[in-house]
């Protein structure tokens, strides 16, 4: 008989869901497949509502990164109403970014990913986690919590509200940034800059050397990219082309608001979440997994794979390690972790780039702005991915029609592929444990989804 075992819930990700491993008779893996139970419907229940009123509702979409639903609707509004921000108003939304995934890469990495590489995959689950951590490694574990309060308090102390933020307006900012506040958040950057420095070179040589079969094969697949780049294909994650790059390392760079004609969206009748899939590589969508079709990746791994380089020193050294170690496009998903961590030290970098722009203290930070009819195609890149908000508005500036592709959504066919990967690999003639059961987490974990 088929025997089904159920992982529920998935631990440490920043969402809900369950994993379903489908074992045949003779207890090898038949099918494996991650269900994510939430349905938001915030594409449907904006519409109607004036323009300028979404960035301050889809801001709930993701309690984790709010910021990056705000400045996304934001962008999709200025497109809607024809508005350009100032410059100042483009580097203060883009410093607000920045500042945000400080935080959220120390906390998927250090609160959510590391238990399994510091205490191991096999540990106990009752003290993997982040309270296992700080009873082994109490003084890491401050310095983490601290670090990760510093980033989450600049933003309170500069823009207000961190969790629902209010800061960013169609047409630009709410408010400039004073010579005092500049130099507050000078002062933090550089010590969030230290301490990813820091994390860094611990987990070159402490955490990934420990766990070399896991990082080469554990949800190992073959897929193409996404992520955003400048113009001249340097790493972007609040302006820039979209670049959809192949398994072999050719790529197409297209604009925002061309990503219709270049991704399409399918639905699978045992899950919620859509599933994005490469329309501009005519193969239509499969998760066969002996030959997946349209299959593409976004998230920290995807972005350093897109990206020729980085502007920043430090973050570009990294990123030349990187691909001496494991080539361009690297293919294996536990080097997420190693991505962001290379992307901590680049956002760190530009938090400090932008501080230093005399630009940014100019007191113009946002144009006038006319609702009217139209269309705007707002991305920024989320730390999950690249977030697309798509929306139409009538004469009087109502929303008549929108579409979003959130981050996780752009990974769902490649976490199902990477768990069922994960599976065949793990378990065989039907036995398991659980540590097994994790190194499958681990695998979807590793998305951050």
């Amino acid at each position: 008989m088929e025997r089904v075992i159920t992982i529920q819930p998935v631990t440490r990700i920043e969402g809900h869901a369950r994993i379903a491993i489908h074992l045949n008779e003779e207890g090898e893996v038949a099918d494996t497949r991650v269900h994510v139970m939430g349905m938001r419907g915030f594409e449907k229940f904006i519409e109607g509502r004036p323009a300028e009123e979404v960035p301050k509702i889809v801001n709930r979409i993701c309690g984790i990164c709010p910021w990056m639903h705000h400045l996304a609707a934001n962008k999709a509004v200025d497109g809607c109403f024809g508005a350009t921000p100032p410059p100042a108003g483009s580097k203060l939304r883009e410093l607000v970014q920045s500042l945000a995934y400080m935080s959220d890469k120390i906390l998927h990495f250090f609160f959510l990913a590391a238990p399994d590489f510091v205490l191991g995959p096999d540990s106990d689950y009752s003290i993997r986690n982040v309270i296992g951590i700080a009873q082994q490694s109490p003084d890491l574990a401050r310095q983490v919590v601290q670090m990760r309060y510093r980033a989450q308090m600049m933003i309170e102390r500069f823009a207000g509200k961190v969790i629902h933020p209010i800061a960013a307006v169609p047409g630009g900012f709410s408010k400039p940034l004073t010579e005092r506040d500049r130099q507050d958040l000078l002062t933090e950057s550089r010590a969030l800059l230290e301490f990813a420095q820091y994390a860094m070179e611990l987990a070159k040589t402490q955490i990934f050397p420990k766990y070399e079969w896991e990082v080469e094969n554990l949800g190992t697949i073959r897929t193409g990219f996404l992520g955003t780049v400048r113009p001249d294909g340097s790493f972007a994650i609040y302006d820039g082309n979209l670049r959809l790059m192949k398994s072999d390392g050719s790529y197409q760079d297209f604009t925002c608001l061309e990503y219709t004609h270049y991704l399409g969206e399918h639905v699978e009748p045992w899950s919620y979440v859509k599933f994005p899939y490469a329309r501009a590589w005519q193969e239509g969508f499969s998760m066969a997994p002996e030959a997946p079709k349209g299959i593409y990746r976004a998230n920290t791994l995807a972005r350093l794979n897109v990206a020729d380089f980085f502007h920043t020193p430090l973050a570009q050294a990294e990123l030349e390690e990187f691909r001496s170690k494991f080539g361009r496009p690297a293919q294996s998903t536990l080097l997420y972790h190693w991505a962001r961590l290379i992307e901590l030290l680049f956002v760190c970098e530009r938090a400090l780039e932008l501080l230093d722009d005399p630009e940014i203290t100019d007191p113009e930070v946002r144009t006038e702005v006319t609702p009217r009819a139209g269309r705007g195609v707002g991305c920024v890149e989320a730390p999950r991915g690249t977030l697309i908000h798509d929306y139409s508005t009538d004469e009087k500036g109502c929303i008549t029609r929108a579409n979003m592709i959130v981050g996780t959504t752009h990974n769902m066919a490649p976490i199902n592929l990477s768990a069922r990967q994960a599976a065949d690999l793990l378990i065989k003639k039907g036995q398991i444990d659980q540590g097994i059961l994790n190194r499958v987490e681990m695998a979807v974990r590793a998305y951050d989804p």
